[in-house]
């Protein structure tokens, strides 16, 4: 699965705004502010507003000065749009803020852009109140010019809420830090969390903190476990002539890959940054056949031969996406326009290869396969190769044929499988969709993930070999909304921060289309318990979105906490963020708090909180020096204040407190340390902010020095 869009980014006040919190205090006198808006429209800016009725001089209510923009939507989809001539340079500037005000009635949904990017936020204004809104060029490319500025109506539905809004003090502004809104902490009484160093001890596997397709730079920075080569490309990837197949993605296109994006080079980066590879290899059958000429590419459904269709690739109009002008699918092509048949030698060949170019794997250079990609959704996004329904029965036999031959090839690497998309595959094979069917029934009503396992158990048993090493699905948040790189509105957000609860409560209901618990790793557990034990887990694709925004770092930090304390055993962040963003912190606080390479324990330990739906904490011992670290996450909208008692091993009497949060997105803060008092710190955690305690244990008294010195003095 993959997303790429234009992405913006609301920092820190902006933040708060969107979660629609009090009003803050507004600062004004930046260097280099630049007033779009302040009691009138700059010089330079007009009202290109459609089906909206706007008044630039309202003095009801006004934020700061003597007028601001009162706007009345009269119909859905309708819009301010502000626009510039010429553009407004953007040099020595990097973020633009405004202030909302929800009129009487508040809730409006309101879409914010600029240059009409494609990403976007939207915003839910307040009743009665300014709150802030704050976007950092720097997510959007870092645009050399404003053009711009479109506040869009989108409820999206047949009643959009038409009530009047207002805008203030709309300013491109400087590099200096926005306003800041610090309201006094809420007490939670006694000691609201709790750890003890003692109990519910388990290894946490380094294989946890995993990404998809990762930055070199930032693979070196966070000492990255593992690195996985997946996606949908990868199920018809021809390591011979590094062509991959797009597939449904792009225009079922066999596109050559650079020399620096072949799998080679892939785990050549990985041996630099001193990473485990995670390869795909396809089960499929097909991979792209070799081709002597270069552009235009082959591709699965072209128009000058299956006729005119919906859509065509902008770029070569002869290859289409295999649907009919009446919206009709086309099928009966033939497979060998892109591709070729293989076996499991093909792979068997390729993992000799690797085995050749790069070692063989092993305990200090380990080496991972995937069974392919999410084999259940071959029907859709490799259709033109395979458009049968997978079954339970196509499973279980190209696991076994393929896994023998890598084995065989490369018998210390490890296997995962099935690698299913989500929910529906986790109990049923594409043959039968999302409900039971005849294929389930002729396999004795069991659901596919407990079966296959089962499978690879009667194997094992028969042959003596392992042939599956991790059980391996994919899990995405099913919530509209939440799985986006846009932040979303006040409720996404809050959805996003609540529903990573799927990964282990079983208490917690799915709110999407699943409807029910899904407590996943512990399921998973379960299966493998059950069905193959022995079975390690992995997770090698997730991803809950808004990874530019803090809330989406928020989330990522409690996942990657959950995978610890939980004992999943590897996982693999699909859509990766970049160096900046937030959701880069987050897995700094795990693998580089303090950028000389410190990290998260190794051992977690018991953690527990007053409601880990609003303070969600997670600990952990390191063996190096058996330094106790403790991770806070604050996921609500006010600062929280409580005690931590601390049982299990005698701390020092301070705590290193390490911080990001709304007051630096650009950096993991050190705070002052903290005191340690009877076992016991009492602390404050801001709003939506990630804290990391680092506790060392009080040096022990070595009697047997002591005595004799004691002694001597008598």
């Amino acid at each position: 699965m993959k997303t790429h869009s234009t992405r913006l980014w609301l920092c820190c006040g902006a933040l708060v705004a969107l979660l629609l919190v009090a009003a803050l205090p507004l600062s004004v006198g930046r260097a280099a502010d630049i007033a779009i808006y302040a009691d009138a429209l700059a010089p330079g800016w007009e009202n290109w507003s459609w089906n909206a009725e706007v008044n630039f001089n309202a003095t009801q209510p006004v934020h700061s000065g003597a007028a601001a923009i009162a706007v009345t939507f009269q119909e859905a989809w309708a819009g301010l749009y502000l626009n510039s001539n010429p553009p407004l340079s953007t040099a020595s500037n990097d973020r633009i803020s405004f202030w909302i005000h929800g009129g009487t009635t508040g809730g409006q949904t309101i879409l914010f852009s600029i240059n009409y990017a494609e990403d976007n936020v939207t915003i839910t204004p307040q009743a009665g109140t300014w709150t802030y809104v704050e976007l950092l060029l720097s997510n959007l490319g870092s645009p050399q010019a404003i053009e711009d500025l479109v506040w869009q109506e989108h409820s999206g539905d047949n009643s959009p809420n038409l009530s009047t809004f207002y805008l203030d003090n709309i300013i491109l502004g400087g590099d200096a830090p926005p306003p800041t809104h610090t309201p006094a902490p809420t007490s939670i009484p006694g000691n609201g969390l709790s750890v003890d160093v003692s109990a519910d001890r388990r290894p946490i596997s380094p294989h946890i903190y995993g990404l998809n397709f990762p930055d070199e730079d930032l693979a070196a920075e966070l000492q990255l476990p593992i690195a996985r080569w997946g996606g949908n490309h990868t199920t018809r990837y021809n390591w011979e002539i590094n062509v991959s197949n797009r597939g449904a993605d792009w225009f079922y296109e066999n596109i050559p890959q650079d020399a620096n994006e072949s799998a080679d080079s892939f785990i050549a980066q990985n041996k630099r940054t001193g990473t485990a590879s995670l390869i795909t290899i396809p089960l499929i059958g097909w991979t792209p056949h070799r081709r002597a000429t270069g552009h235009p590419y082959d591709c699965g459904f072209k128009v000058s031969i299956y006729g005119p269709q919906q859509e065509v690739d902008p770029w070569d109009e002869d290859c289409g996406n295999g649907v009919r002008l009446n919206g009709t699918e086309i099928t009966g092509n033939n497979p060998l326009d892109t591709s070729k048949v293989i076996t499991e030698t093909f792979v068997e060949a390729w993992a000799a290869h690797l085995v050749a170019t790069h070692g063989a794997a092993n305990a200090d250079d380990m080496r991972f396969y995937n069974l392919d990609n999410e084999p259940m959704l071959w029907p859709y996004t490799h259709r033109d190769v395979h458009p049968e329904l997978t079954t339970y029965a196509e499973m279980r036999d190209r696991t076994r044929a393929y896994a023998a031959a890598l084995k065989r090839a490369d018998p210390g690497a490890q296997t995962l499988g099935p690698v299913v998309w989500g929910w529906c595959a986790y109990f049923y094979s594409a043959a039968d969709g999302c409900r039971p069917g005849p294929d389930r029934a002729a396999h004795g009503n069991q659901d596919f993930v407990p079966w296959y396992l089962a499978q690879m158990q009667t194997y094992e048993t028969a042959h003596g070999v392992r042939l599956l090493d991790y059980l391996d699905v994919h899990v995405y948040p099913q919530r509209d909304g939440i799985y986006s790189e846009s932040l979303g509105n006040a409720a996404t957000q809050a959805a996003r921060l609540r529903s990573t609860r799927q990964l282990w409560d079983p208490t917690y209901t799915d709110e999407s289309w699943i409807a029910t618990e899904v407590h996943l790793i512990p399921r998973m557990r379960a299966w493998v318990d059950a069905y193959y034990p022995g079975t390690k887990l992995a997770i090698t694709e997730y991803n809950w979105g808004a990874l530019g925004y803090l809330n989406g770092a928020l989330a990522q930090a409690d996942i990657l906490g959950i995978f610890g304390r939980e004992g999943l055993n590897l996982a693999t962040l699909w859509g990766p963020p970049s160096a900046s963003q937030p959701g880069a912190y987050a897995f700094r606080m795990y693998r580089n708090y303090d950028g000389a390479g410190s990290a998260f324990g190794d051992t977690a330990v018991y953690a527990s909180s007053f409601d880990q739906e609003q303070l969600a904490i997670y600990a952990a011992q390191r063996s190096s020096d058996s330094d106790v670290t403790i991770l806070v996450i604050n996921k609500s909208l006010a600062p929280l204040s409580t005690g931590v008692s601390l049982a299990g091993f005698t701390p020092a009497a301070t705590a290193q407190v390490f911080r990001y949060s709304a007051s630096n997105l650009n950096a993991i803060e050190r705070q002052a340390d903290l005191a340690i008092n009877n076992n016991a710190l009492n602390t404050s955690f801001p709003a939506q902010s990630i804290t990391l305690l680092v506790i060392a244990p009080r040096p022990t008294l070595n009697r047997h020095i002591y005595l004799p010195l004691v002694l001597r003095r008598q």
